[in-house]
């Protein structure tokens, strides 16, 4: 974590963060005093568009939550390759699991994808909370256990979907479930994220874009999509 980012809470921060912790899902079963001890531990970054919170194996004394921005966690291959594991976004925590395994270092890398602002927790101090609050532990048990099954619905779209279904499907995800008209998606993430979330290589996903459009299904104007027969895509089978 690049210290010389780290921004120590004045009073007035540290009130205005204590407001904002209290409608967090993960501290909302700590109590006044738990709270506080969380947020004098805490700290505030600022980070540049590109620049690295943590990286891959670094150890991990802390913990996050995005207040602005947004964050790619990913890994490396061998070859240089980035797999993007996950995309964080304002108001959501990440490396809270860390907290519970043998060896406390973190498994991938997080980069600011714009200017982003994020929550530095002490996982130790979180960590004595815990163990004192039975709510507050189930409380996180229940976040990864939830997150546990949306990785588990990754694998099984990676796994049983061909890449231009992969797509598909992430389009529709981006939409209102009861959306029925053509509709404009403005994707947050560069292309290049979004085809790395989804193990797509970068040509094959131009081609994807390329095909969809010919079928007319989509149009593409830099990082907005429009859905021109919204039926089509959703009865796209690959």
């Amino acid at each position: 974590m690049p210290n010389d980012k780290k921004c120590m809470l004045n009073n007035s921060d540290k009130l205005s963060l204590t407001s904002e912790l209290q409608h967090s899902y993960l501290f909302a079963g700590v109590d006044d005093a738990q709270l506080r001890r969380v947020v004098e531990s805490s700290s505030v970054l600022t980070l540049a568009d590109g620049e690295q919170l943590f990286a891959r194996n670094d150890p991990a004394k802390h913990f996050f939550q995005v207040r602005s921005g947004q964050f790619k966690l990913f890994r490396l291959s061998k070859n240089g390759i980035e797999k993007v594991i996950h995309v964080i976004g304002p108001g959501e925590t990440f490396a809270e699991a860390i907290m519970f395994m043998e060896h406390h270092s973190y498994p991938v890398t997080a980069e600011a994808l714009t200017k982003s602002e994020v929550i530095a927790f002490e996982s130790k101090v979180f960590i004595e909370i815990l163990r004192e609050s039975v709510d507050t532990c189930f409380r996180v048990m229940s976040d990864m256990s939830m997150r546990l099954k949306m990785r588990l619905d990754d694998i099984d779209a990676l796994s049983l979907q061909n890449a231009t279904l992969r797509f598909v499907t992430y389009l529709l995800q981006q939409l209102p479930e009861d959306s029925n008209d053509p509709s404009d998606i403005h994707l947050t993430l560069p292309k290049s994220v979004v085809a790395s979330r989804l193990s797509i290589q970068p040509e094959s996903f131009s081609r994807i874009l390329h095909n969809l459009i010919k079928q007319g299904l989509i149009n593409v104007d830099g990082p907005a999509i429009h859905i021109n027969d919204l039926k089509g895509l959703r009865s796209f089978n690959g």
